[in-house]
C-alpha cells in the first residue's frame, strides 16, 4: 500500500514540473514595422576591396573613386556573377579607351606586366639601367670599331640589340607582335641578367629556378653548362642545341616552361603554389593557346 501511495506522489510531482514549466514558457514578442533587411551575402566591403585588389595587381595602382563605384555597381548588377567578374577583369587588361595617367587601361597592364617580369627575372632594374647598359655596349662598339676587332664589335652592336629588345617588350607584347616566351627569353637572354648572376654556373641555376621553381638534375645542369660556357653541343628536354642562345631557346619551349608559369601566377596572384591538381586542370589548354591573359 505504502509503495502504491509513492508511485502517486512521484506521479504528481512529475505533472506539477510540468505544468510550472508550461507556465514559465515565454510567448514570441512581435515588434511591428521590423522586417529583417534585404541580404545578399556579400558584404559592400568586401566588393570594394575585390575591386581594390584586381586594380593593385593588373595595372599597380588603386582605382579613384569614380571607377571604384562605377565598377562595384557594375558587379551588383550582375549579382556578382562569374560572368561580370570575368568581363571586369577583361576590360582591365584590354580596354583601350584613353584614362587619365595610363594613357588605357591596356597599356597599364602590359607595362604592369613589364614590371613584373623585371622584378622576377632581372632583380626590378628599371628602364634607366638598362639605358646604361646599352650606353655601356655602345661604348665598347666603338673602342671595338675603332681597334678593328669585327668579332667583338659584332657582339657589342648584338647587346645593344638585345638590350633594347628588352626595353620594347611592354608595346610588343600588348600589339600581340611577340607572345609570353619571346618576353621570357629576351629578359634572360642580355647582359643586365649576366651581371646579376656572373657566370655560367649560376645562370643556369637562375634559369631553371625563373622558368620551373626547381634546380636542375645533375645530367641537366651539366648538359645546359657545357652548352652555355663552352658551346658545346648537346641534348636537353630531347631538344638540340649548342650555345647560349639556343639553351634559352630550349629552356622556353619546355612543357615545364608553362607548368612554372602557371605555378608564378598562383603565387604572384594568391600567395601560394597550387595544388598539382589546379597546375594539371590548367595546363594542357595553356600549352596550347599560350594566352596567360
Amino acid at each position: 500500500m505504502k509503495f502504491i501511495q509513492h508511485i502517486i506522489q512521484v506521479v504528481l510531482l512529475v505533472a506539477l514540473a510540468v505544468l510550472l514549466l508550461a507556465g514559465c514558457r515565454k510567448e514570441p514578442e512581435l515588434i511591428p514595422d521590423n522586417a529583417p533587411p534585404d541580404y545578399d551575402g556579400v558584404p559592400s566591403v568586401l566588393v570594394r576591396n575585390y575591386v581594390n585588389r584586381l586594380y593593385i595587381d593588373l595595372i599597380g595602382r588603386e582605382p579613384v573613386d569614380a571607377e571604384m563605384d562605377a565598377d562595384v555597381q557594375y558587379l551588383r548588377s550582375g549579382d556578382l556573377s562569374h560572368q561580370v567578374r570575368t568581363a571586369l577583369v577583361v576590360r582591365i587588361m584590354t580596354d583601350t579607351s584613353w584614362v587619365e595617367g595610363d594613357s588605357s587601361y591596356a597599356h597599364a597592364y602590359y607595362r604592369r606586366q613589364y614590371d613584373m617580369y623585371k622584378s622576377r627575372f632581372l632583380e626590378g632594374a628599371s628602364d634607366a639601367v638598362i639605358d646604361d647598359f646599352i650606353g655601356q655596349a655602345l661604348q665598347a662598339a666603338l673602342e671595338d670599331s675603332l681597334s678593328g676587332d669585327t668579332g667583338a664589335l659584332a657582339g657589342s652592336n648584338m647587346e645593344v640589340v638585345k638590350l633594347r629588345n628588352v626595353q620594347r617588350i611592354p608595346v610588343q607584347y600588348r600589339r600581340g607582335e611577340i607572345g609570353l616566351k619571346e618576353v621570357h627569353r629576351r629578359l634572360v637572354f642580355n647582359s643586365v641578367y649576366d651581371h646579376i648572376h656572373m657566370n655560367a654556373f649560376n645562370f643556369v641555376n637562375a634559369t631553371f629556378d625563373n622558368f620551373y621553381f626547381r634546380t636542375p638534375t645533375t645530367t641537366e645542369f651539366s648538359t645546359a653548362y657545357n652548352m652555355v660556357e663552352h658551346g658545346a653541343a648537346g641534348t636537353l628536354f630531347g631538344q638540340n642545341g649548342q650555345n647560349k642562345g639556343e639553351y634559352v631557346t630550349i629552356a622556353t619551349n619546355h612543357a615545364e616552361y608553362f607548368e612554372g608559369m602557371v605555378r608564378w601566377c598562383y603565387h604572384t596572384l594568391l600567395g601560394r603554389l597550387p595544388s598539382a591538381q589546379e597546375v594539371y586542370s590548367i595546363l594542357p589548354s595553356f600549352q596550347v593557346d599560350q594566352d596567360l591573359q
